[in-house]
């Protein structure tokens, strides 16, 4: 099975001397390749896809602006400011949705002034954009820190970054516990948390899931519904969110705009994934790479697959001692999943692990995502629809 992304060589046409037509791979075919790979949450192939839509049609100002959305997207800041800037100033001036995210990206950048003035901005140009009201809030929740000067406002420097990251590492869980009680610790953690290290700011997240307490649900709603945050991080705190209150719906701010969202149903991304989660993956890619069984779309496949299954079971994940052991039962799944001639004792070989390690890992990977009985679906609906063209 060829790659899904490979465009066909040849089109078949009705008249004899015309044998082939040659596959005309304008600015658009790339634009769409790029926009199906960033929905897949692919981010490095859709840059390139629409470079390459940029390289061909360079005047075209929705490449450029999608471009920036998705620079910014992977914290490549100030180059998506300055397309976003060569949009407005130089393509389509009515694109004004673009200050709007040069704000954001100012604000993630810690350019507090510049990201008002990109707000004022977009407001005088959109009275009636789409996200008039979430930039009204911005420039309000920046006006009311900026008129009540307090501790928690001030600068973190990186010394007292490193000292609160050292104590968090040093004490114990009673510990913290106890020290969670000090007013003071609170709003120490609580500076760190929007001025800290990224470090320190995971720690800090990780902190507030442990102690269970409405307080620290509440910061973590708070934090989760900011723009001035960074996606990773935003991540992180709606996996301990999910942990505290799987059931409950919360705001976030995605895309340019504030929605809510339900914790039980929302899709979790892999970059914030545990180290172990995110190198069963990899080595499933691996070793499906060495085979030219696989198309693109089971590359695809696959990882819904351990997606699936690591959201459904957060906060309860098992310990992953032999990744290796684990992405052979992932592979397996897949194999499962597409009654494909693959078994259990290859894939053992394969990857240097025990058929034991591998049925284990399967059975537990099946009872949480019914691998089999969606298979068993499939194939009936499959042997319908084959049924149904032969009549």
């Amino acid at each position: 099975m060829g790659r899904v992304d490979r465009p066909k060589g040849i089109l078949k046409t009705t008249e004899m001397s015309a044998k082939i037509i040659p596959f005309k791979q304008d600015s658009n075919y790339y634009f769409q390749k790029g926009s199906y790979y960033h929905q897949k949450n692919k981010l490095s192939k859709a840059l390139l896809f629409l470079k390459k839509a940029i390289e061909i049609e360079p005047g075209n100002a929705e490449n450029h602006y999608h471009l920036a959305c998705l620079l910014s997207k992977t914290s490549r800041l100030k180059e998506a400011n300055q397309i976003f800037k060569h949009v407005v100033c130089n393509l389509n001036p009515e694109l004004t949705e673009c200050y709007f995210f040069m704000a954001i990206n100012c604000g993630l950048m810690d350019d507090l002034p510049k990201a008002k003035q990109y707000l004022l901005k977009y407001l005088q140009v959109s009275p009636e954009g789409e996200m008039v009201d979430e930039a009204r809030d911005l420039l309000a929740a920046m006006e009311e820190d900026e008129a009540e000067p307090s501790e928690l406002n001030q600068a973190m420097t990186a010394q007292e970054s490193e000292a609160l990251e050292r104590a968090l590492s040093l004490l114990s869980g009673e510990e913290l516990q106890e020290q969670f009680r000090d007013k003071s610790f609170r709003q120490a953690l609580q500076r760190g948390l929007y001025q800290g290290s990224d470090s320190l700011k995971e720690k800090i997240i990780r902190l507030y899931g442990k102690i269970h307490s409405p307080d620290t649900c509440g910061m973590l709603k708070d934090y989760v519904v900011s723009p001035w945050i960074t996606e990773r991080l935003r991540q992180i705190a709606l996996l301990e969110l999910k942990n505290l209150s799987p059931a409950e719906n919360c705001r976030i701010y995605s895309a340019g705009r504030i929605v809510e969202i339900n914790l039980c149903n929302y899709p979790l991304l892999a970059p914030v994934w545990k180290e172990k989660w995110q190198e069963v993956l990899n080595q499933t890619f691996i070793n499906m790479r060495k085979s030219e069984y696989y198309g693109e779309e089971f590359f695809e496949d696959v990882q819904a697959i351990w997606l699936d299954f690591v959201n459904r079971i957060y906060p309860h994940m098992p310990r992953i001692m032999k990744p290796q052991t684990w992405a052979a039962a992932l592979e397996y799944c897949l194999v499962r999943f597409h009654f494909l001639s693959l078994t259990q004792k290859e894939l053992a070989g394969q990857y240097g692990v025990s058929l034991g390690g591998i049925s284990r890992k399967y059975n537990f990977i099946n009872r949480v995502l019914h691998i089999d009985q969606k298979a068993y679906r499939n194939m009936l609906a499959f042997l319908a629809h084959q049924d149904r063209k032969r009549n």
